[in-house]
């Protein structure tokens, strides 16, 4: 780091991400703070409080998408806005998403440190239900946001237990009152990579330049139900066994494609009536299948649907399809990238070009406003997974170029 520019306080930020360790802690070193529920209210109101007491005001929209504000000299100009989210997965781990919010809430603490205003206002954001593991889909808050979803649409969705949104949002209090929607100059989100790239060559900065195309379907298998035992097997309509050709030939599709960077993964099944003796008579299924190459999507997109068409003869039950979220390529400005590589430049920071593999909230954000993402490594690229972990000065690198960026930005 050269002299005479900004720098976060690490133990400030560790002692952070460690706090929000206690909330949902699960298996001892993981958490489980989904959406909209008791933790994440309790997570929630950490955040809120934190933010007040670095001086920022505090809005909240009707998806509970939070906006932490310090402000600028000139109010009159749209805020640089920084922002991940808090909820976790059913057997998360400690930093996916947390640790961007908190590194976001570092950038305010240090400039109150130093005493320094920008001229832009620094928006540090929450988003709602960014992992999509109690309502579905995923990004939820942000792709509503940016207009990629209805807000009637995604009040109305539903968890597993039938509670809706709608529902949830009034009951841990986040149902706020600003209007869905707001301008701003740029938006940065630091995450960690979520794959084994930084860790494994030694990079603690990854400057993402894009993403993966991905897409995902939701399937419908309909056959019929009968006895386990009586009815004949060549009169079954199964579509469990449906299920498990599509699930099969899926899978091998991301492996006959995984040396060029192809990705699929069967994520959810639900079977009805889903009990012992009896076979099933429709079963859902979601899948969602990446490439970093357009043409070998589109490849892709082709053996996928085949294999589909072939479940179904083979089974003797039909299957539906509907398209699920998607996104390209393809996604961020390239003044931010500049901006970002310019920063480490100055700051001595080594860096690596890369894609993103995951989904983000800023895919959805990308959409309505200039947008680029940093990536800090994670042992062994574990994520989704209660042994997620980090190294503190493996991460300080990535937080001091999101700092920095965001002020240079601010004061444009």
């Amino acid at each position: 780091m050269v002299a005479n520019v900004l720098e976060v306080n690490p133990e400030r930020l560790w002692d952070s991400l460690e706090r929000s360790a206690e909330i949902g802690r699960f298996r001892d070193v993981g958490l489980r703070r989904l959406a909209l529920s008791a933790e994440d209210k309790q997570m929630r109101d950490l955040f809120v409080e934190w933010a007040k007491s670095a001086g920022c005001t505090v809005e909240v929209d009707r998806l509970g998408n939070i906006f932490a504000r310090r402000p600028g000299t000139d109010p009159s100009l749209p805020p640089v806005a920084i922002g991940s989210h808090l909820d976790t997965q059913i057997c998360g781990g400690r930093y996916d998403g947390i640790l961007g919010v908190l590194c976001g809430l570092e950038v305010v603490r240090t400039l109150n440190d130093r005493g320094l205003q920008t001229k832009r206002g620094i928006e540090v954001i929450c988003w709602t239900n960014e992992e999509g593991a109690r309502f579905n889909p995923p990004m939820m808050g942000s792709m509503a946001f940016a207009k990629v979803l209805t807000l009637e649409s995604v009040l109305a969705t539903t968890d597993d237990a039938g509670i809706t949104v709608e529902k949830a949002l009034d009951e841990i209090g986040y149902a706020g009152s600003a209007p869905v929607g707001r301008e701003f100059d740029a938006y940065l989100e630091l995450h960690i990579e979520q794959a084994p790239v930084l860790d494994r060559e030694g990079c603690d900065v990854g400057i993402v330049v894009g993403g993966y195309k991905t897409q995902a379907l939701r399937l419908t298998i309909n056959g019929d139900t009968g006895h386990a035992g009586g009815t004949p097997m060549a009169q079954r309509r199964n579509a469990l066994v449906g299920a498990g050709y599509v699930i099969a030939a899926v899978n091998d599709i991301g492996l006959a494609y995984a040396a060029d960077e192809g990705r699929t993964t069967t994520t959810r099944i639900e079977s009805f009536p889903n009990l012992a003796g009896t076979y099933a008579e429709q079963v859902k299924l979601t899948i969602d299948f990446r490439h970093i190459d357009a043409d070998r999507f589109k490849a892709m997109r082709a053996e996928v649907d085949a294999a589909i068409a072939a479940a179904a003869k083979k089974a003797n039950v039909e299957i539906e399809v509907a398209e699920g979220w998607s996104w390209g390529s393809e996604l961020f400005a390239p003044e931010c990238i500049e901006l970002l590589k310019t920063t480490a430049k100055e700051l001595g920071l080594p860096y690596r070009e890369m894609r993103s593999q995951a989904g983000h909230d800023a895919y959805a954000v990308a959409t309505m406003a200039p947008t680029a993402m940093i990536f800090t490594p994670c042992f062994e690229g574990i994520s989704h997974n209660v042994n997620e972990a980090i190294e503190l000065t493996r991460s300080v690198p990535g937080a001091n170029l999101l700092l920095n960026a965001a002020v240079a930005r601010a004061n444009r």
